[in-house]
């Protein structure tokens, strides 16, 4: 019984040891898993953090420097007919920009203006302002039939007829001495003064009145009068301007007085087309600069005259970019090359055949065609002229984020 108590007390001791090593081992784990969570890669033996699952530190760096390269393939490029340009030294003037006027030529269009008093009719409704009309055309009636007065060519014919009798009559008297050579000189001046007055209005009379024809050929600029209103002998009705010669008129501030004298030419862009207009391509030439500030404003007038050899329509307002002495060694690149971002400038650079890069640019002054750029280029670069905006709409699609050169 004593053996039995014995060995029973022993199997549960040996149990007790066995159940104490278990839990060592796994509170022993546990404890190794808590430490390892916040273990120091660093500092642990053996640990080499450039081998460790082939990281590659380096390999995103690479992925990074390039992500503002543009892909835009020959077939691209042609279909958006891409130019380039290298950018290179040259000369550039230097540029006062303002704002300006066209203005008819005085002497180059003329008034027509109403031969007899009557109601007036223009020939035709089409003729309004931006007509075409020949030199001798007729451009409007006038008609006196139904007015008080009475019809003044009638008026005219019947004082002619009178006048030509009289005067026939005076040449016996005087024949005959007698009427004196005085009084035959007063009869023949009625009879010369009422024949210029008939013979000026007979010979454009018609079946609707007195003709008015255009002194020269042009264009009608401004109706001032309209069918139907009763006009004057001598009443404005009509401006027909040629517009061979045209003058541009630029507003200068006056803080740009001293400069005026070294103005040369200009160029000028107006307010319904993108076209800009060189002075120099026609025939252009400075007449004056203003000596005082006009009106009471802080703004000089420059003058200057040309052949309008375009569509260019006087009393549109311009852009105008005036031309003074000259600066070498200058970096520039033509208008159509800048885009704008969030109030930045940028152009576009051809990198490779199909690669293109988006680069920031601090632009100086424009003469209308060109831009001078001050930071953000330098000699030799390939800059995109015509098709930039094809290049910038490919930017968001095309980027080319693991390029690696």
């Amino acid at each position: 019984m004593n053996i039995i108590a014995i060995l029973i007390i022993a199997a549960f001791l040996v149990t007790s040891c066995n159940s104490q090593n278990n839990g060592e081992r796994a509170t022993g784990q546990t404890h190794e898993h808590v430490d390892g969570d916040g273990h120091d890669h660093e500092n642990e033996p053996g640990h080499d953090h450039s081998k460790e699952d082939g990281h590659d530190h380096a390999g995103e760096s690479t992925e990074k420097g390039h992500s503002d390269e543009i892909g835009f393939t020959r077939e691209q490029a042609e279909a958006a007919g891409l130019e380039t340009e290298i950018v290179k030294p040259s000369s550039f003037r230097s540029v006062i920009q303002t704002s300006g006027q066209i203005q008819a030529l005085q002497g180059d269009e003329q008034t027509i203006v109403a031969t007899s008093s009557g109601i007036l009719f223009f020939t035709n409704a089409s003729i309004t302002e931006g007509t075409s009309v020949k030199n001798g055309e007729s451009v409007a009636s006038i008609s006196a039939k139904n007015l008080q007065d009475g019809d003044p060519v009638l008026k005219a014919k019947l004082a002619f007829e009178t006048a030509e009798k009289e005067f026939r009559r005076a040449e016996k008297l005087v024949a005959d001495k007698i009427i004196s050579a005085k009084e035959f000189e007063q009869t023949r001046m009625r009879y010369e003064t009422a024949r210029a007055a008939y013979e000026g209005q007979a010979n454009n009379f018609t079946a609707k009145g007195v003709s008015v024809t255009s002194p020269i050929a042009g264009y009608i600029k401004s109706r001032l009068a309209g069918s139907g209103e009763y006009v004057s002998v001598g009443q404005p009705i009509a401006v027909v301007a040629q517009n061979r010669r045209l003058q541009l008129r630029a507003d200068v501030s006056e803080n740009y007085f001293k400069q005026l004298r070294n103005i040369q030419s200009a160029n000028f862009k107006t307010a319904y087309d993108d076209v800009v207009y060189r002075l120099s391509d026609l025939n252009g030439r400075l007449l004056s600069y203003g000596k005082t500030a006009t009106g009471g404003a802080s703004y000089i007038p420059v003058t200057f005259e040309f052949d309008n050899i375009g569509d260019i329509v006087p009393g549109s307002f311009t852009d105008v970019y005036l031309l003074f002495g000259v600066r070498e060694n200058v970096l520039s690149v033509p208008v159509s090359a800048l885009t704008e971002e969030q109030g930045l400038q940028f152009v576009y650079l051809q990198i490779e055949d199909e690669i293109f890069r988006k680069q920031e640019v601090t632009p100086g002054q424009s003469d209308g065609t060109r831009v001078e750029i001050l930071k953000g280029l330098k000699i030799g670069d390939k800059v995109v002229t015509k098709g930039t905006y094809q290049v910038k709409l490919a930017t968001a699609s095309t980027a080319i984020p693991g390029h690696n050169h």
